[in-house]
């Protein structure tokens, strides 16, 4: 008995091979659309236009063709049910069988620096979806493909067997579905990011949270052996790994807080980091001497961590980062012989960073019990030099200079955070800590292993200091200088705290938790 095939499709690669194999060995007779249907009568495949078998035209430049009652009666009549079969003969309604489509690509074409409004519409497939979802629906009866990685799935279960076929024909139509709704979501993000405008009662976030992504990557396993993980969306359209073991999960965590920690940085700048805290951040007129001061912050905690850079690693940097064990080094590129020292650590992995950050990387998206948490991504940073100076004494060029660069790296450093720093360069690091005060005693402590000498330095804190306790710990420690938010009820007390040890602070109004 012939059976018939619906083939129509935006992309091409593996359907000619397809259709082929379809119709000398399993005796599919082909129903196509415009493109899909020159291609494969040029090929001598025997195929039937779709307006030819509805009688109904194609018009509105493509937009109607398939939206038919002889291609979705054809699609969603139940063999099991006589009823239906009879409805469909009575209404010349030839069953389809099997259905090949893919759709327009919507989200390469908004992903497009300038495309236009028009260009983005005539890009929204409904044929196709309605198609796909038709066929799915009856998918103990029609075999439903969108994806051409499947065609060799198809014709493998159709030598097996009804079984084998059915079997396929469940997994296809949940991939379908999965497709389509992915698309949808696509549509409903993108629209939302044009006519949604921040305000102070939306903040331009969507009344529906559209989550979709294709997955990526199944990883060995989550941030413990015990956890299953697998990796979603375009995070390797982001980075080339050029050598070393794949990623884990906990990696892609670390190399994620590494970029946005660099992208503070236009001046040549290396940042050290451990399960996503900065051990040592440096800026400099080359590299070298960057890593030597970021290197020198903490010597300790970069044992099996993350090295990023903002320049080409060079084979002079790759000689000083041999020094220790690493697990990643992160930048836009690597000369040869950076690479070839690098060779000979197979294990190591090795990451380009390819591709600037997308709009969907500038939101923080966190599951909760019940649900997500969605906040706009933390990127202000405020020029220090329009914050208000709240002390008796300003501050020095040097102490300016060493606050703006404290306070690019403190945002990146898990609360309570402080961060003492001199110009372009940490000398001591505190995270993470239940008091702020711990935090500080941390970093002093830190910056004493190093040998690095905190007097005339200044103190960056990511939050109010609730106390004078915390500044004190700074100043007894040889700070000068302090920049921190404001806005404690104590902060009288605070200032009063630092005019009498002759510090100069700094208030941003600006706050930097990272929970």
């Amino acid at each position: 008995m012939e059976k018939l095939a619906l083939i129509s499709v935006f992309y091409k690669d593996g359907v000619l091979d397809f259709a082929t194999e379809l119709v000398k060995k399993h005796g599919y007779r082909i129903l196509s659309t415009g493109g899909t249907a020159a291609m494969l009568k040029d090929a001598g495949l025997p195929v039937t236009d779709v307006s030819d078998h509805t009688g109904f035209p194609e018009m509105m430049e493509g937009r109607v063709k398939t939206l038919h009652p002889k291609v979705h009666g054809g699609l969603l009549c139940r063999r099991d049910k006589q009823e239906h079969l009879d409805q469909a003969k009575a209404n010349g309604i030839e069953l389809i069988d099997l259905v090949v489509v893919n759709l327009y690509p919507f989200e390469e074409t908004v992903a497009r620096p300038g495309v236009t409004w028009d260009e983005a519409i005539e890009k929204i497939d409904i044929g196709g979806p309605s198609m796909l979802r038709s066929a799915a629906k009856n998918h103990d009866s029609v075999t439903v493909v969108c994806d051409s990685a499947d065609y060799s799935r198809v014709l493998e279960a159709m030598d097996a067997g009804d079984d084998a076929l059915l079997e396929l024909r469940r997994k296809l139509a949940l991939k379908v579905f999965q497709r389509t709704s992915a698309y949808d979501g696509a549509i409903a993000q993108w629209l939302n990011g044009q006519l949604t405008e921040p305000s102070e009662d939306t903040f331009g976030l969507p009344e529906m949270l559209q989550i979709s992504a294709p997955k990526a990557q199944t990883l060995r396993y989550g941030e413990n052996p015990h956890q299953r993980a697998a990796l979603y969306g375009r995070f390797h359209e982001c980075y080339e790994q050029l050598q070393g073991k794949e990623l884990s999960f906990n990696n892609i965590i670390d190399i994620t807080a590494a970029t946005h920690l660099i992208g503070e940085f236009r001046k040549p700048t290396v940042a050290i980091l451990k399960h996503t805290n900065p051990c040592g951040v440096a800026s400099a007129d080359d590299l070298v001497t960057a890593w030597d001061q970021a290197f020198e912050t903490d010597k300790q905690a970069p044992y099996g961590g993350i090295i990023i850079v903002n320049n080409t690693v060079t084979g002079a940097l790759a000689e000083r980062i041999r020094e220790i064990f690493c697990e990643i080094i992160i930048a836009p590129s690597f000369d040869e012989a950076a690479l070839s020292q690098f060779s000979k650590r197979k294990n190591l992995r090795l990451m380009i960073s390819k591709a600037p950050l997308a709009q969907d990387d500038f939101q923080d998206l966190r599951s909760v019990v019940g649900g997500y948490l969605l906040q706009d991504r933390d990127t202000k940073m405020v020029s220090l030099r329009n914050c208000q100076v709240v002390t008796k004494r300003q501050p020095t060029e040097a102490e300016w200079a060493a606050m703006e660069f404290g306070w690019k790296v403190v945002k990146h450093v898990k609360s309570n955070a402080i961060v003492y720093a001199s110009a372009e360069r940490t000398l001591g690091i505190g995270a993470g800590q239940m008091s702020r005060v711990d935090s500080s005693q941390i970093a002093v402590w830190k910056s004493g292993q190093a040998g690095l000498a905190l007097e005339g330095s200044v103190v960056a804190s990511d939050a109010f200091f609730p106390f004078p306790d915390g500044l004190l710990a700074a100043a007894d420690a040889g700070a000068t200088a302090a920049v921190q938010p404001g806005g404690s009820v104590r902060d009288e007390d605070v200032i009063k705290a630092a005019d009498e040890r002759n510090m100069t602070m700094v208030f941003t109004g600006v706050r930097h938790f990272r929970h």
